[in-house]
């Protein structure tokens, strides 16, 4: 028997075991103000966390983007019976974030790749444009605008191999990952420069504390800012690097790159993603 609407909840049971996550990456370009090279924009996350011996801060730079809505859980629920979200925040936004049976996962991820070959597709939110509003937003303190950058998709990507959420609500589920991945460039020169100034005047330390103080208001410990890189020059380092290295986080300048980062850079081959 399908579950309806009001069963669908967070959690999971024995054979709700496999993680399914679908989001959008965007390689957001713009051209530096001054010397006109083609600039790399990610979002730099400070994340707290409670330990034994005190709380610490983790910061990480990734690629913009994020999470796909089910629009219409109804389909979803035809396709595979019941399902869970993996947090009650999923739930309430209808993130693409949810458990499933391990024997269900060939079923949806054909569901995902043929709803992101629609334009508009009335199923699946798969336009990036709120998320990239929002977190420009969140980093930039600014509201991004549709006439300030071009935007145009570039392809799908799956992560097959299921590996362990790093999430803290979801820590150690077997998760697959599907991406939509976007290119936003960058046209209005005023707003390059505030990116360029973001990324230079807030500070790692600066983002730990602001985390912390999150953490210490009741919020969820996070904090926002923007990283601003070379575009040639941050892709001749993966290139420089094995391919199983790309597979992982790697440390640039004191900045720890997500392993998602390496999807967003032309001309980069990574094992564990494969392009559709």
């Amino acid at each position: 028997m399908k579950a309806n609407h009001d069963e669908i909840g967070v959690g999971a049971t024995e054979d709700l075991s496999l993680r399914v996550s679908v989001a959008t990456l965007v390689r957001v370009l713009f051209e530096h103000p001054r010397d006109c090279r083609l600039m790399l924009a990610l979002e730099r996350k400070a994340t707290h966390h409670e330990s034994e011996s005190g709380h610490v801060v983790e910061i990480k730079s990734q690629p913009f983007g994020g999470a796909i809505r089910i629009r219409d859980l109804s389909l979803m629920r035809d396709l595979i019976g019941d399902f869970h979200f993996d947090s009650e925040r999923s739930r309430s936004e209808q993130d693409f974030r949810i458990l499933i049976r391990p024997s269900d996962w060939t079923e949806v991820r054909k569901f995902c790749i043929e709803h992101f070959n629609h334009v508009d597709d009335p199923i699946l939110e798969t336009n990036p444009r709120r998320e990239l509003t929002e977190e420009f937003a969140d980093t930039l303190t600014i509201r991004l605008k549709p006439d300030q950058y071009l935007l145009k998709p570039v392809g799908m990507v799956v992560e097959n191999g299921p590996a362990p959420a790093k999430n803290n609500y979801v820590r150690g589920i077997p998760t697959v990952r599907v991406y939509r991945v976007f290119e936003a460039r960058i046209v209005d020169a005023s707003l390059a420069h505030v990116m360029m100034k973001k990324s230079e005047s807030i500070s790692h330390q600066d983002l730990c504390e602001l985390a912390h103080a999150d953490a210490q208001s009741g919020g969820n410990g996070w904090a926002n800012a923007m990283l601003t890189l070379p575009l040639k020059q941050i892709t001749d380092v993966y290139l420089r690097i094995t391919a199983n290295q790309r597979n992982t986080p790697i440390l640039y300048e004191k900045n720890l790159l997500d392993e998602t980062v390496s999807v967003v850079l032309e001309g980069i081959s990574v094992p564990k993603y494969q392009w559709l």
